[in-house]
């Protein structure tokens, strides 16, 4: 459906549910800005975490001397660290995204919506780019709560458009990010030119990278029998073919071979996978689903 037509994204409810909620990095990264999210690195913020002996090189100013006062060793105080996550989200918002009801882009905008909400609150920082092969649009990074209807009024306002070239564009926005940090890129990964060499960019940059695979019920099940004259949604390509029992069978054999693909290379490069049929309730794939992006 266009744009403008989108049903409000999120119940009263369910931002209670969001709230609740955090992301998860399994790297640690280092920003500019001290951040409010614990680290498992130990540091030298403001809050006492243990203590360990003191060794060649620590800092004299750490010792606590009324611990050396009593044991007569020298033991240096250990802090809870902080860091300051920048969470990447990347929509690809080809023309292929436009495909069912609800098409795919716009559960890609409500899945953006949600995890930025969730950084959001976090006090994160949130940005988002569109993946697509004309032009690049974006909401460049920014923190806090009060920042949410800003980034809700520019994904309600996406639009699918032009073709796919994911491993250019992911790879763009390798070199152009400033730094690393949380990369969920949401996508039907649709491209014959595939997504590897573009996500292989991000990785190189240290992203963390998740990735959420958007697929149509149609795509996955397709109901259709006859004659049918096909046009491809980006390239125009006009194809004639007969659907029956056989092609149907082919069909799904090629999809299996595709979401394998695509399942083993995320694995291989430890990328958090998950996909999504557009039909799942939203609110449950984001609550239950997304284990390892986010958690309670």
């Amino acid at each position: 459906m266009p744009a403008t037509e989108r049903p409000t994204l999120f119940s009263p409810e369910f931002l209670a549910q969001l709230e609740r909620l955090s992301l998860a990095s399994r790297r640690v990264f280092r920003g500019r800005v001290r951040g409010e999210r614990r680290s498992l690195r130990r540091g030298h913020s403001v809050e006492f975490c243990d203590y360990r002996p003191y060794g060649i090189g620590d800092d004299l100013r750490y010792v606590d001397w009324n611990v050396f006062g009593r044991l007569d060793r020298l033991h240096v105080k250990l802090f809870l660290d902080e860091e300051d996550l920048c969470v990447h989200l990347l929509i690809d918002a080809s023309r292929s995204m436009s495909f069912g009801s609800p098409s795919k882009l716009d559960y890609a905008v409500r899945l953006a919506a949600a995890l930025g909400f969730v950084g959001l609150v976090s006090l994160e920082r949130v940005g988002v780019s569109v993946l697509r092969d004309k032009g690049a649009e974006g909401w460049p990074p920014a923190r806090g709560r009060n920042q949410f209807s800003s980034l809700v009024q520019f994904l309600v306002g996406l639009k699918s458009d032009g073709g796919t070239r994911l491993n250019d564009a992911l790879g763009t926005y390798a070199l152009r990010a400033r730094e690393p940090g949380l990369a969920v890129v949401m996508s039907d990964l649709l491209d014959p030119d595939g997504f590897e060499n573009g996500v292989r960019a991000l990785l190189e940059r240290r992203f963390d990278v998740h990735v959420i695979h958007l697929l149509d019920p149609e795509e996955v099940n397709p109901e259709i029998d006859g004659d049918f004259r096909l046009i491809d949604s980006e390239t125009g390509e006009l194809r004639e073919i007969t659907v029956d029992a056989e092609a149907v069978r082919r069909y799904r054999e090629r999809l299996h071979q595709f979401l394998t693909r695509v399942e083993t290379f995320c694995r291989s490069h430890e990328l958090g996978y998950h996909r999504v049929i557009t039909d799942t309730p939203f609110e449950e794939f984001v609550v239950s689903q997304l284990k390892g992006l986010v958690y309670a």
